[in-house]
């Protein structure tokens, strides 16, 4: 018996005309369309005339609270020769949307999957940054456990490539001053929100400068989050000096920064120390001269 194929469909991020033709065809011939919000897949269906589904047609929902059980489910379909498309609320599937659980299980099955391409929110937000593009990374939505967040951003931040997150609007400020105060207050960064949609918007600043203006205005809406990437020559402990040197001029003591840098940094709190108390020494023997 022939299986059927899983397609993978990118679908707009705002704007319902930012869908390929590939993808209507599609998601009018498959049998079942496997949606993370099946509000938003019948309005956009609805939009271009495929609402309601045909007769032996089915709209299910897959999302993350039922992927793991619904996996199984769609891949018996895919066996049995049904078609799939699966398609995420807005975007490409699987970038930090469901849908790798299910991409994954096809393919370990051998059975055919086909990505139709179309919008994505990373690409489309570093294209309009300004920044630079023939060298990012890709983060996705950073860790809400503070330990784990900045171990991540201690491990990228000697990374020249331009640096990619997806954030919420009720953290991105606090994730402006922790990568401010943990890559630098001068890296130049972008907060893309709303993409595609009508109150778009581009914010372009140093991270300083976004933190400060996000801590005045509350944000709204998706947000894509842009860092410029470290400069070559900027090694992991030029960067933790660079840190020292700013924390002294602002009086705190080599205890108090080796206790800030230590997790932040993935380092030993005695190495800092000692970083902190020779810098301090230094500093002090030059004001003495």
């Amino acid at each position: 018996m022939t299986t059927g194929t899983l397609f993978i469909v990118a679908t707009p991020l705002g704007n319902l005309e930012d869908i390929t033709l590939r993808a209507l065809r599609i998601l009018s011939s498959v049998s079942i369309i496997a949606a993370e919000d099946t509000r938003t897949a019948q309005h956009l269906l609805s939009a271009h005339g495929l609402w309601p589904l045909a007769q032996g047609k089915t709209l299910v929902s897959y999302f993350q609270g039922n992927e793991a059980k619904r996996t199984q489910t769609l891949l018996a379909s895919l066996q049995e020769g049904q078609d799939i498309a699966l398609i995420s609320e807005a975007g490409l599937p699987g970038i930090s949307d469901p849908g790798h659980r299910l991409i994954k299980a096809a393919i370990d099955a051998h059975l055919p999957t086909q990505v139709i391409p179309g919008p994505c929110a990373a690409v489309t937000a570093l294209v309009g940054s300004g920044l630079r593009t023939d060298a990012f990374l890709f983060l996705g939505f950073p860790p809400r456990q503070t330990q784990e967040r900045y171990a991540l951003f201690a491990s990228v931040a000697s990374e020249t490539a331009t640096l990619i997150f997806y954030e919420s609007p009720l953290r991105i400020h606090q994730t402006l001053l922790e990568l401010s105060e943990g890559l630098g207050p001068d890296r130049m960064a972008c907060v893309a929100r709303e993409l595609t949609k009508m109150y778009e918007e581009y914010k372009r600043g140093t991270l300083a400068e976004l933190a400060a203006h996000y801590g005045k205005v509350a944000a709204r809406g998706e947000i894509t989050l842009l860092l410029s990437g470290a400069k070559k020559e900027q090694s992991p402990m030029l960067l933790i000096e660079e840190e020292i040197h700013r924390r002294l001029e602002l009086g705190e003591t080599p205890k108090d920064i080796s206790l800030a840098l230590a997790l932040r940094y993935g380092k030993p709190k005695r190495q800092i120390y000692q970083l902190a108390f020779t810098l301090d020494q230094n500093k002090q023997n030059k004001h003495r001269l």
